[in-house]
Protein backbone atom coordinates (compact mmCIF):
# COMPACT_ATOMS: atom_id res chain seq x y z
CA UNK A 1 0.00 0.00 0.00
CA UNK A 2 3.14 1.96 0.52
CA UNK A 3 5.01 1.35 -2.03
CA UNK A 4 1.66 2.11 -3.90
CA UNK A 5 1.25 5.66 -2.69
CA UNK A 6 4.82 6.48 -3.22
CA UNK A 7 4.63 5.55 -6.71
CA UNK A 8 1.62 8.18 -7.15
CA UNK A 9 4.44 10.70 -6.29
CA UNK A 10 2.83 11.00 -3.18
CA UNK A 11 4.50 11.34 0.66
CA UNK A 12 2.75 9.48 3.66
CA UNK A 13 2.14 11.58 7.17
CA UNK A 14 2.00 10.27 10.37
CA UNK A 15 -2.37 10.23 11.37
CA UNK A 16 -3.31 12.51 13.64
CA UNK A 17 -4.22 10.85 17.22
CA UNK A 18 -7.89 10.61 17.06
CA UNK A 19 -9.87 12.26 20.31
CA UNK A 20 -13.19 10.75 21.49
CA UNK A 21 -15.60 13.33 21.12
CA UNK A 22 -17.99 11.55 23.78
CA UNK A 23 -15.22 11.91 26.90
CA UNK A 24 -15.39 15.64 25.58
CA UNK A 25 -18.02 18.18 27.72
CA UNK A 26 -20.26 19.52 25.09
CA UNK A 27 -21.26 22.12 26.38
CA UNK A 28 -18.11 23.37 27.89
CA UNK A 29 -16.83 23.14 23.92
CA UNK A 30 -19.48 25.37 22.79
CA UNK A 31 -19.18 27.98 25.41
CA UNK A 32 -15.36 28.50 24.98
CA UNK A 33 -16.46 28.67 21.23
CA UNK A 34 -18.70 31.52 22.33
CA UNK A 35 -15.76 33.75 24.06
CA UNK A 36 -12.90 32.68 21.77
CA UNK A 37 -11.17 34.54 20.45
CA UNK A 38 -10.15 36.14 23.63
CA UNK A 39 -6.85 37.87 22.99
CA UNK A 40 -5.79 38.92 19.26
CA UNK A 41 -1.96 39.22 18.38
CA UNK A 42 -1.01 41.39 15.87
CA UNK A 43 1.91 40.94 13.70
CA UNK A 44 3.92 44.00 15.61
CA UNK A 45 3.64 41.61 18.63
CA UNK A 46 0.79 43.66 20.13
CA UNK A 47 -1.74 41.86 21.54
CA UNK A 48 -5.13 43.56 22.20
CA UNK A 49 -7.65 41.58 24.79
CA UNK A 50 -11.39 41.41 23.98
CA UNK A 51 -14.24 40.65 26.03
CA UNK A 52 -17.90 39.67 24.35
CA UNK A 53 -20.24 42.87 24.28
CA UNK A 54 -22.09 43.40 27.05
CA UNK A 55 -25.43 44.13 25.48
CA UNK A 56 -25.65 40.24 24.12
CA UNK A 57 -25.24 38.63 27.45
CA UNK A 58 -28.23 40.28 29.32
CA UNK A 59 -30.67 39.30 26.46
CA UNK A 60 -29.38 35.87 26.22
CA UNK A 61 -29.91 35.21 29.47
CA UNK A 62 -33.57 36.52 29.98
CA UNK A 63 -34.30 34.56 26.73
CA UNK A 64 -32.73 31.97 28.51
CA UNK A 65 -34.77 32.41 31.50
CA UNK A 66 -38.00 30.98 31.99
CA UNK A 67 -41.66 33.09 32.15
CA UNK A 68 -41.26 33.34 35.77
CA UNK A 69 -37.88 34.17 35.92
CA UNK A 70 -38.17 37.28 33.51
CA UNK A 71 -38.75 40.84 34.91
CA UNK A 72 -42.32 41.85 34.64
CA UNK A 73 -43.71 44.91 33.04
CA UNK A 74 -44.88 47.53 36.53
CA UNK A 75 -48.78 47.29 36.16
CA UNK A 76 -50.93 49.87 37.91
CA UNK A 77 -48.97 52.95 37.34
CA UNK A 78 -49.42 56.04 35.70
CA UNK A 79 -48.76 56.03 31.88
CA UNK A 80 -45.89 58.50 32.36
CA UNK A 81 -43.96 55.50 34.32
CA UNK A 82 -45.13 52.28 32.48
CA UNK A 83 -41.78 51.21 30.15
CA UNK A 84 -43.85 49.98 27.18
CA UNK A 85 -43.72 52.88 24.50
CA UNK A 86 -44.57 53.32 20.99
CA UNK A 87 -41.37 54.87 19.23
CA UNK A 88 -42.86 56.22 16.52
CA UNK A 89 -45.41 58.47 18.72
CA UNK A 90 -43.41 58.08 22.28
CA UNK A 91 -47.38 57.05 23.42
CA UNK A 92 -46.97 54.58 26.42
CA UNK A 93 -49.51 52.58 27.56
CA UNK A 94 -50.58 50.84 30.94
CA UNK A 95 -51.16 46.90 32.16
CA UNK A 96 -54.24 46.89 34.21
CA UNK A 97 -54.32 44.71 37.29
CA UNK A 98 -57.24 42.70 38.06
CA UNK A 99 -59.52 44.41 40.06
CA UNK A 100 -58.54 47.88 39.08
CA UNK A 101 -61.13 50.78 39.74
CA UNK A 102 -60.80 51.91 36.58
CA UNK A 103 -62.07 48.93 35.08
CA UNK A 104 -65.20 48.88 37.08
CA UNK A 105 -65.87 52.54 36.57
CA UNK A 106 -66.68 51.33 33.27
CA UNK A 107 -69.85 49.35 33.71
CA UNK A 108 -70.98 51.86 36.46
CA UNK A 109 -70.86 54.60 33.17
CA UNK A 110 -72.99 51.69 30.68
CA UNK A 111 -75.67 50.84 33.45
CA UNK A 112 -76.17 54.62 35.22
CA UNK A 113 -77.57 57.54 33.35
CA UNK A 114 -76.89 59.29 36.67
CA UNK A 115 -73.41 59.03 36.16
CA UNK A 116 -72.77 59.90 32.75
CA UNK A 117 -74.71 63.19 33.64
CA UNK A 118 -73.17 63.85 36.57
CA UNK A 119 -69.92 63.10 35.44
CA UNK A 120 -70.22 64.27 31.96
CA UNK A 121 -68.87 60.92 30.48
CA UNK A 122 -69.77 58.52 27.73
CA UNK A 123 -68.73 55.01 26.66
CA UNK A 124 -67.88 54.29 22.96
CA UNK A 125 -67.26 50.73 21.58
CA UNK A 126 -65.83 49.94 18.19
CA UNK A 127 -63.34 51.56 16.16
CA UNK A 128 -65.01 52.90 13.72
CA UNK A 129 -67.22 54.42 16.31
CA UNK A 130 -64.48 56.09 18.14
CA UNK A 131 -62.72 57.16 14.67
CA UNK A 132 -65.85 59.41 13.87
CA UNK A 133 -65.65 60.46 17.65
CA UNK A 134 -62.06 61.73 17.43
CA UNK A 135 -62.66 62.89 13.80
CA UNK A 136 -65.56 65.00 15.16
CA UNK A 137 -63.45 66.44 17.91
CA UNK A 138 -65.05 64.07 20.69
CA UNK A 139 -62.38 64.60 23.70
CA UNK A 140 -60.88 60.86 24.93
CA UNK A 141 -60.37 60.25 28.72
CA UNK A 142 -59.50 56.62 29.23
CA UNK A 143 -59.09 54.00 26.08
CA UNK A 144 -59.06 50.08 27.19
CA UNK A 145 -58.09 47.79 24.32
CA UNK A 146 -57.01 44.11 24.07
CA UNK A 147 -54.17 44.52 21.10
CA UNK A 148 -51.71 47.28 20.05
CA UNK A 149 -52.79 47.34 16.95
CA UNK A 150 -56.22 49.00 17.60
CA UNK A 151 -54.82 51.95 19.41
CA UNK A 152 -52.69 52.33 16.09
CA UNK A 153 -55.10 52.43 13.72
CA UNK A 154 -56.34 55.62 15.48
CA UNK A 155 -55.12 59.12 14.78
CA UNK A 156 -52.08 59.43 16.81
CA UNK A 157 -52.33 63.42 17.69
CA UNK A 158 -56.16 62.75 19.36
CA UNK A 159 -54.57 60.27 21.91
CA UNK A 160 -52.65 62.86 23.76
CA UNK A 161 -53.85 63.30 27.28
CA UNK A 162 -55.58 59.82 26.76
CA UNK A 163 -54.49 57.11 29.55
CA UNK A 164 -54.14 54.12 27.62
CA UNK A 165 -54.49 50.76 29.41
CA UNK A 166 -54.18 47.54 27.74
CA UNK A 167 -56.65 44.45 28.94
CA UNK A 168 -57.55 40.81 28.61
CA UNK A 169 -60.16 39.97 25.74
CA UNK A 170 -62.09 38.46 28.06
CA UNK A 171 -62.27 41.55 29.96
CA UNK A 172 -63.70 43.59 26.59
CA UNK A 173 -65.92 40.46 26.18
CA UNK A 174 -67.05 40.53 29.79
CA UNK A 175 -68.00 44.52 29.41
CA UNK A 176 -69.55 44.70 25.83
CA UNK A 177 -73.15 43.98 24.59
CA UNK A 178 -72.03 43.09 21.53
CA UNK A 179 -72.36 39.79 20.24
CA UNK A 180 -68.30 39.67 18.62
CA UNK A 181 -66.83 42.99 21.09
CA UNK A 182 -64.19 44.62 18.71
CA UNK A 183 -61.19 44.64 21.13
CA UNK A 184 -61.65 48.50 21.89
CA UNK A 185 -63.29 50.88 23.94
CA UNK A 186 -63.00 54.46 24.91
CA UNK A 187 -64.44 56.67 27.75
CA UNK A 188 -65.09 60.13 26.20
CA UNK A 189 -66.43 63.78 27.89
CA UNK A 190 -69.65 64.01 27.22
CA UNK A 191 -69.91 65.77 23.27
CA UNK A 192 -70.73 69.29 23.44
CA UNK A 193 -72.67 70.24 19.92
CA UNK A 194 -71.62 73.80 20.29
CA UNK A 195 -67.82 72.39 20.31
CA UNK A 196 -67.83 69.50 17.75
CA UNK A 197 -66.74 69.85 14.52
CA UNK A 198 -68.78 68.03 11.82
CA UNK A 199 -68.34 66.68 8.49
CA UNK A 200 -67.70 69.31 5.61
CA UNK A 201 -70.09 67.75 3.28
CA UNK A 202 -72.58 67.17 5.80
CA UNK A 203 -72.50 70.63 7.07
CA UNK A 204 -72.69 71.96 2.93
CA UNK A 205 -76.08 69.41 2.25
CA UNK A 206 -77.83 71.00 5.56
CA UNK A 207 -81.59 71.69 5.49
CA UNK A 208 -83.58 74.28 6.78
CA UNK A 209 -85.34 70.99 8.69
CA UNK A 210 -85.13 69.63 12.40
CA UNK A 211 -86.37 66.71 14.48
CA UNK A 212 -88.29 67.03 17.53
CA UNK A 213 -88.23 63.40 19.71
CA UNK A 214 -90.79 63.63 21.74
CA UNK A 215 -90.54 61.13 25.06
CA UNK A 216 -89.17 58.48 22.84
CA UNK A 217 -88.30 56.02 25.51
CA UNK A 218 -86.74 53.00 22.94
CA UNK A 219 -83.11 52.79 22.84
CA UNK A 220 -83.12 50.86 19.46
CA UNK A 221 -85.67 53.74 17.78
CA UNK A 222 -84.03 56.34 19.29
CA UNK A 223 -80.96 55.33 17.51
CA UNK A 224 -82.80 54.49 14.07
CA UNK A 225 -84.29 57.80 14.09
CA UNK A 226 -80.80 59.64 14.61
CA UNK A 227 -79.16 57.49 11.72
CA UNK A 228 -82.06 58.66 9.35
CA UNK A 229 -82.02 62.88 10.46
CA UNK A 230 -78.19 62.52 9.49
CA UNK A 231 -78.94 60.68 5.98
CA UNK A 232 -81.73 63.22 5.46
CA UNK A 233 -79.70 66.36 6.21
CA UNK A 234 -81.27 67.55 9.14
CA UNK A 235 -79.84 70.63 11.01
CA UNK A 236 -80.18 69.81 14.23
CA UNK A 237 -81.99 67.16 16.97
CA UNK A 238 -83.74 68.25 19.83
CA UNK A 239 -84.51 65.37 22.78
CA UNK A 240 -87.30 66.85 25.19
CA UNK A 241 -87.00 65.54 29.09
CA UNK A 242 -88.52 61.75 29.25
CA UNK A 243 -86.62 60.29 25.95
CA UNK A 244 -83.75 57.79 26.77
CA UNK A 245 -80.24 58.99 26.73
CA UNK A 246 -78.98 59.74 23.22
CA UNK A 247 -75.76 58.39 24.85
CA UNK A 248 -77.09 55.21 25.99
CA UNK A 249 -74.99 52.74 24.49
CA UNK A 250 -77.69 50.88 22.71
CA UNK A 251 -78.69 54.01 20.95
CA UNK A 252 -75.00 54.95 20.19
CA UNK A 253 -75.02 51.17 18.35
CA UNK A 254 -78.27 51.94 16.62
CA UNK A 255 -76.97 55.12 15.20
CA UNK A 256 -74.18 53.90 13.58
CA UNK A 257 -71.89 57.13 13.88
CA UNK A 258 -74.81 59.48 13.70
CA UNK A 259 -74.02 61.52 16.73
CA UNK A 260 -70.97 62.80 15.14
CA UNK A 261 -72.66 64.47 11.88
CA UNK A 262 -75.77 66.04 13.47
CA UNK A 263 -75.96 67.87 16.09
CA UNK A 264 -78.14 66.54 19.40
CA UNK A 265 -79.70 68.86 22.06
CA UNK A 266 -80.34 66.19 24.94
CA UNK A 267 -82.90 66.73 27.90
CA UNK A 268 -84.64 70.26 26.89
CA UNK A 269 -87.41 71.30 28.91
CA UNK A 270 -90.73 72.53 26.43
CA UNK A 271 -90.22 76.36 27.87
CA UNK A 272 -86.40 76.40 26.31
CA UNK A 273 -87.15 74.60 23.25
CA UNK A 274 -88.43 77.18 21.15
CA UNK A 275 -85.24 79.46 21.67
CA UNK A 276 -83.20 76.41 19.77
CA UNK A 277 -85.62 77.28 16.53
CA UNK A 278 -84.70 79.08 13.81
CA UNK A 279 -87.76 81.99 13.55
CA UNK A 280 -90.47 81.57 11.71
CA UNK A 281 -89.99 77.32 12.11
CA UNK A 282 -93.40 75.96 11.56
CA UNK A 283 -93.94 72.72 14.23
CA UNK A 284 -95.51 69.66 12.44
CA UNK A 285 -96.40 66.75 14.82
CA UNK A 286 -96.03 63.53 13.22
CA UNK A 287 -99.63 61.39 13.26
CA UNK A 288 -98.78 57.64 14.30
CA UNK A 289 -101.98 56.66 15.07
CA UNK A 290 -102.71 55.40 11.73
CA UNK A 291 -106.61 56.27 11.23
CA UNK A 292 -107.12 56.94 8.05
CA UNK A 293 -110.56 56.91 7.83
CA UNK A 294 -111.26 59.07 10.86
CA UNK A 295 -109.19 61.40 9.78
CA UNK A 296 -110.67 62.12 6.39
CA UNK A 297 -113.97 62.85 8.46
CA UNK A 298 -112.84 65.46 11.06
CA UNK A 299 -109.43 68.03 11.11
CA UNK A 300 -109.82 68.07 15.28
CA UNK A 301 -106.79 65.92 16.60
CA UNK A 302 -109.12 65.01 19.11
CA UNK A 303 -111.81 63.60 16.91
CA UNK A 304 -109.57 60.60 15.95
CA UNK A 305 -107.86 59.64 18.58
CA UNK A 306 -104.52 61.49 17.90
CA UNK A 307 -102.86 61.35 21.73
CA UNK A 308 -104.66 58.02 21.97
CA UNK A 309 -107.72 58.84 24.47
CA UNK A 310 -104.99 60.50 27.18
CA UNK A 311 -104.60 64.22 28.92
CA UNK A 312 -101.07 64.98 28.44
CA UNK A 313 -99.47 67.66 31.24
CA UNK A 314 -96.03 69.09 31.56
CA UNK A 315 -95.37 66.52 33.82
CA UNK A 316 -96.67 63.39 31.85
CA UNK A 317 -98.64 62.14 34.98
CA UNK A 318 -100.64 59.64 33.19
CA UNK A 319 -102.57 57.52 35.57
CA UNK A 320 -103.66 60.80 37.18
CA UNK A 321 -104.83 62.21 34.62
CA UNK A 322 -107.33 59.09 33.31
CA UNK A 323 -109.25 59.32 36.70
CA UNK A 324 -109.81 63.11 36.30
CA UNK A 325 -110.78 61.93 32.33
CA UNK A 326 -113.15 59.33 34.16
CA UNK A 327 -115.14 61.92 36.18
CA UNK A 328 -115.43 64.00 33.37
CA UNK A 329 -118.84 64.41 31.51
CA UNK A 330 -118.92 62.49 28.51
CA UNK A 331 -118.36 64.77 25.26
CA UNK A 332 -116.15 67.36 27.21
CA UNK A 333 -112.96 65.47 27.95
CA UNK A 334 -111.51 66.04 24.70
CA UNK A 335 -112.41 69.95 24.27
CA UNK A 336 -109.31 71.57 25.59
CA UNK A 337 -107.25 70.16 22.76
CA UNK A 338 -105.52 72.01 20.07
CA UNK A 339 -107.20 71.80 17.33
CA UNK A 340 -104.61 71.25 14.40
CA UNK A 341 -105.32 70.74 10.37
CA UNK A 342 -104.95 67.04 9.16
CA UNK A 343 -102.87 67.03 5.97
CA UNK A 344 -101.45 64.28 3.83
CA UNK A 345 -97.18 63.50 4.40
CA UNK A 346 -96.90 63.88 0.63
CA UNK A 347 -98.55 67.07 0.59
CA UNK A 348 -96.45 70.73 0.05
CA UNK A 349 -95.65 71.76 4.03
CA UNK A 350 -91.86 72.58 3.66
CA UNK A 351 -92.41 76.62 2.60
CA UNK A 352 -90.85 77.52 5.67
CA UNK A 353 -88.29 76.34 7.95
CA UNK A 354 -90.16 72.89 9.50
CA UNK A 355 -89.37 70.77 12.43
CA UNK A 356 -91.39 67.52 13.01
CA UNK A 357 -92.37 65.92 16.39
CA UNK A 358 -91.98 62.21 16.77
CA UNK A 359 -94.02 60.98 19.70
CA UNK A 360 -92.97 57.37 21.66
CA UNK A 361 -95.46 54.25 20.71
CA UNK A 362 -96.83 53.79 23.94
CA UNK A 363 -97.84 57.47 24.42
CA UNK A 364 -97.64 59.12 21.60
CA UNK A 365 -96.96 63.05 21.78
CA UNK A 366 -97.45 65.60 24.65
CA UNK A 367 -99.52 68.17 25.20
CA UNK A 368 -97.00 70.93 24.77
CA UNK A 369 -95.95 69.73 21.13
CA UNK A 370 -99.46 70.16 20.08
CA UNK A 371 -99.80 73.38 21.77
CA UNK A 372 -96.32 74.75 19.76
CA UNK A 373 -97.46 73.01 16.83
CA UNK A 374 -100.78 75.32 16.87
CA UNK A 375 -99.26 78.15 17.77
CA UNK A 376 -96.61 78.33 14.81
CA UNK A 377 -99.27 77.52 12.69
CA UNK A 378 -98.23 73.47 12.03
CA UNK A 379 -100.08 70.67 11.13
CA UNK A 380 -100.57 67.25 11.75
CA UNK A 381 -98.83 64.96 8.82
CA UNK A 382 -100.82 61.91 8.54
CA UNK A 383 -99.18 59.05 6.91
CA UNK A 384 -102.05 57.17 5.66
CA UNK A 385 -101.53 52.96 6.02
CA UNK A 386 -104.27 50.29 5.03
CA UNK A 387 -107.34 49.88 7.25
CA UNK A 388 -107.14 47.36 10.17
CA UNK A 389 -102.83 47.73 10.57
CA UNK A 390 -101.34 49.26 13.50
CA UNK A 391 -99.55 52.47 13.59
CA UNK A 392 -96.01 52.49 12.07
CA UNK A 393 -92.97 52.42 14.41
CA UNK A 394 -91.99 55.70 15.21
CA UNK A 395 -88.70 55.09 13.81
CA UNK A 396 -90.42 54.31 10.29
CA UNK A 397 -92.74 57.47 10.50
CA UNK A 398 -89.62 59.43 11.14
CA UNK A 399 -87.48 58.11 8.17
CA UNK A 400 -90.99 58.75 6.29
CA UNK A 401 -91.75 61.95 6.97
CA UNK A 402 -87.59 63.37 7.04
CA UNK A 403 -86.64 62.30 3.33
CA UNK A 404 -90.53 63.46 2.42
CA UNK A 405 -89.37 66.49 3.27
CA UNK A 406 -86.05 66.65 1.77
CA UNK A 407 -87.53 65.31 -1.21
CA UNK A 408 -89.89 68.73 -1.10
CA UNK A 409 -87.03 70.89 -0.46
CA UNK A 410 -85.16 69.67 -3.22
CA UNK A 411 -88.10 70.15 -5.47
CA UNK A 412 -88.26 73.74 -4.42
CA UNK A 413 -85.13 74.32 -4.84
CA UNK A 414 -84.80 73.04 -8.69
CA UNK A 415 -88.04 75.14 -9.66
CA UNK A 416 -86.32 78.25 -8.15
CA UNK A 417 -83.33 77.49 -9.74
CA UNK A 418 -85.32 77.15 -13.20
CA UNK A 419 -87.57 80.54 -12.42
CA UNK A 420 -83.90 82.46 -11.69
CA UNK A 421 -82.43 80.76 -15.11
CA UNK A 422 -86.00 82.16 -17.10
CA UNK A 423 -86.01 85.70 -15.94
Amino acid sequence: MAAWVRGLGLTTRPLLPVVQTWDLDGRRCVRALRRSPVRVVFPSGQVVKRKPSPGKQPRRAEAEASPEQRPKQPLQVSPSQTPCTWEESGLRYDKALPGDRRLSSVMTIVKSRPFREKQGKILLEGRRLIADALKAGAVPKVFFFSRLEYIKELPIDKLKGASLIKVKFEDIKDWSDLVTPQGIMGIFAKPDHVKMTYPETQLRHLLPLLLICDNLRDPGNLGTILRSAAGAGCSKVLLTKGCVDAWEPKVLRAGMGAHFQVPIINNLDWETLPNYLPSDTRVYVADNCGLYAQAQMSNKASDHGWVCERRLSKLHKYEEEEEEEDDREPGASKAWLPELEVQRYDSDWTEAPAAVVIGGETHGVSLESLELAESTGGKRLLIPVMPGVDSLNSAMAASILLFEGKRQLRVRAEQSSRDGRCH
